[in-house]
């Protein structure tokens, strides 16, 4: 598939967990593409032609030709779908719907973990401010949850690495990273994942003001 015309849109602080989601799905399919940063304080993602192109105003946003795709993980099933390269997904049909489980999950529930811990302690400065009640009961739902899928070594959810442990991940080092307790295994877990080079490649690109 032409993969010349292809244009990522993200915000220009580089917080947006799913901005990055995309960002490490179009690297590690190795596509070629060009990137925008769109001001959301500015309201930007909200002016007529990319509320229009994006239907939902929202970044992460991908342009292939005339084609334009909100959501992170539809993103990257449509990338995983249309281009050869490294797997996003395991084939595994079973395995490939609970990745798809643990995003979905993740981006629809424990919210006082995102309200209270948003991305700027991962990407900029830790809160001052301690967890809440209902964030202290969302964490220990998530450390229940990854109990079971991570094993003892730390290693990717499935044996071999998946988009889902981008999410899951950077779920974890929302606590992690403002020094609230994590248990060991799933500190080591985070830890690993951080280390993926597309990642990387994130984290030293120049965040706006």
């Amino acid at each position: 598939m032409n993969t010349n015309t292809l244009q990522l849109y993200v915000d220009h602080q580089f917080l947006s967990p799913y901005a990055l989601s995309a960002f490490v799905a179009l690297q590690v399919k190795q596509i070629p593409f060009t990137l925008h940063t769109l001001n959301l304080a500015a309201g930007e993602h909200q002016q007529a032609a990319f509320a229009h192109d994006s239907l939902s105003a929202r970044v992460p946003m991908l342009q292939h030709g005339d084609f334009c795709l909100s959501e992170s993980s539809a993103i990257a099933e449509y990338l995983d779908e249309n281009w050869p390269g490294a797997a996003l997904y395991p084939r595994d049909p079973q395995q490939k719907a609970r990745a798809r489980q643990i995003q979905a999950w993740l981006r629809s529930d424990l919210m006082p973990i995102r309200n209270e811990r948003s991305t700027e302690v991962v990407f900029i400065q830790p809160s001052t401010q301690p967890l809440s009640n209902s964030a202290q009961q969302a964490a220990a739902k998530l450390f229940a949850a990854a109990e079971q899928l991570i094993d003892e070594a730390g290693g990717p959810l499935f044996g071999q690495w998946c988009i889902a442990d981008v999410d899951l991940a950077l779920m974890l080092k929302r606590l992690i990273n403002n020094g609230d307790a994590v248990p060991e295994k799933l500190a080591r877990y985070a830890a690993q994942q951080w280390q993926h080079p597309a990642i990387a490649l994130w984290l030293q690109q120049q965040r706006g003001g």
